[in-house]
């Protein structure tokens, strides 16, 4: 099944502001405010698995290489998908093997996205055992050739603009339940959204280019690591 009517799952874009003032500074003796806590505190980071998602007809070589801790991902609109017959867009993804179905776990990871990709999903949570009718997919962070560079979750709440060519540093929190779970998105450790997942199901984090758009997708990462409590 060809999932990019996932990707009308967004709603909305953040309205922008006014400029704000600086604050002045504070008087001396005054209580200072705590720093803000790492998104991590309380987790434990863990080992973590995977395999490839590519082109069928072609070597990973053609779509990934892996160069001073850098995994680069690629793909084109007009690759294979990753099984003969699939239905599905092409992508260059790994496919994470700690599957779950409750509890709290974290995806943490640098992102770099080349300018020019337009449409592509770069992180998702993929329900790869979900009941009938509900969606495939919990959250998709997608990155899309405007504003420099515009991170949405699917194609609607803008959560981030100017995202071309710069490292930032992404993480998916998602407490999961046999209900409804929270997911959370830090972006540079800033709490960018809080949302509902799609309620019960066995699933798993992919990272890498899954591509809706035209042309070529690209996405690198390092510093990829795995979180539990």
């Amino acid at each position: 099944m060809n999932r990019r009517s996932l990707l009308r799952a967004g709603a909305g874009l953040l309205a922008g502001g006014a400029a704000l003032a600086l604050p002045p500074a504070p008087l001396a003796g005054a209580a200072q405010a705590a720093p803000a806590a790492d998104p991590t505190d309380g987790w434990t980071q863990t080992s973590f698995t995977y395999s490839w998602q590519k082109p069928w007809n072609l070597d990973l070589a053609d779509r990934h290489s892996y160069s001073d801790g850098v995994h680069r991902m690629w793909v084109y609109a007009t690759d294979e998908p990753f099984e003969e017959g699939s239905s599905t867009d092409p992508r260059t993804e790994m496919r994470w093997k700690n599957d779950y179905k409750t509890g709290n776990r974290m995806w943490d990871a640098d992102v770099y996205l080349p300018s020019g990709t337009d449409g592509a999903s770069f992180v998702q949570i993929l329900r790869g055992v979900h009941p009938s009718g509900t969606p495939a997919t919990d959250i998709m962070l997608n990155v899309y050739n405007t504003g420099g560079g515009t991170v949405r979750r699917y194609d609607g709440t803008v959560l981030k603009t100017g995202a071309f060519n710069t490292w930032f540093n992404v993480k998916i929190a998602h407490q999961a339940s046999s209900g409804t779970g929270t997911i959370k998105v830090y972006f540079d450790d800033s709490l960018v959204l809080t949302v509902d997942d799609r309620g019960p199901a066995t699933r798993y984090f992919k990272n890498g280019v899954y591509n809706h758009g035209s042309g070529r997708a690209e996405a690198r990462f390092r510093n990829i690591r795995y979180w539990t409590r």
